[in-house]
């Protein structure tokens, strides 16, 4: 299966693009000025680099962005026709795309340009903002199948859906299969019980060379009580994020 890249999450994304100018200006300057890092996702995801945003030139229509540590990295940038931003600003997620990116310099200093994206996506309903799961605290799902329960780590929560990571590669990538009763352990705040759709699939590589499969998957018609258990352990991951961020946890 080709590297593909997943969606933000499990939502309708056309209902939250933008397309006003001057509010992704506002929006790429927030990020530039809260200094958020940004995800680039090059040729589908199957390279990832953290950087940020340096300038904006809206006269220019130019957006710089920090380059890479390594410059064969640079260099594959520069040559992709095929670029996914993502970051975060005020908790709500911001994802746009490049078709072109050019090396320049900013201040003296080398960079990366693209132009000004024409559009973005703001996903920025509550219950379906996204967060990792914690690793010293994994949450897992239960997912049946005719040959028993098997068991994937969740990598993301939200009040939309999840996303699992399947090692084995056993679980079926068709877009929209279905599987019930799955059952998703959140550590100190119960089991929920809820019916998973497939929306997305990714195969990516690790450093070791080998690969790995992650679905994102959406709620089908959760009950309101489900959905409030997820909502809940949302924040408690977020409270417990907050302390350590404030020298408390």
């Amino acid at each position: 299966m080709p590297l593909t890249q997943p969606e933000l999450g499990t939502e309708n994304q056309s209902l939250y693009q933008v397309h006003s100018r001057r509010e992704i200006i506002s929006l790429l300057q927030g990020i530039q000025n809260q200094r958020q890092l940004i995800t680039m996702l090059i040729n589908g995801g199957a390279e990832v680099v953290v950087t940020s945003i340096l300038d904006i030139d809206d006269k220019k229509n130019i957006v710089y962005i920090d380059c890479a540590p390594n410059p064969l990295i640079n260099q594959r940038i520069l040559e992709s026709d095929d670029i996914e931003f993502e970051s975060t600003l005020d908790k709500v997620r911001i994802s746009f795309s490049a078709s072109e990116v050019s090396d320049c310099t900013q201040d003296g200093q080398p960079a990366l340009c693209i132009a000004l994206p024409t559009s973005l996506i703001r996903l920025q309903r509550r219950e379906y903002f996204r967060v990792n799961t914690p690793v010293g605290q994994p949450v897992y799902c239960q997912i049946p199948l005719a040959t028993g329960d098997y068991a994937v780590s969740v990598v993301d929560i939200s009040g939309g859906g999840i996303a699992l990571l399947d090692e084995k590669r056993v679980l079926d990538t068709k877009i929209g299969h279905e599987y019930q009763n799955c059952r998703i352990d959140l550590p100190e705040n119960g089991s929920i019980k809820v019916t998973l759709r497939v929306r997305n699939i990714q195969d990516f590589s690790l450093a070791n060379g080998k690969t790995n499969r992650r679905l994102g998957c959406e709620y089908a018609n959760m009950a309101p009580a489900m959905l409030t258990m997820v909502q809940r352990y949302i924040m408690h991951l977020e409270r417990e994020r907050n302390a350590r961020m404030h020298g408390m946890g």
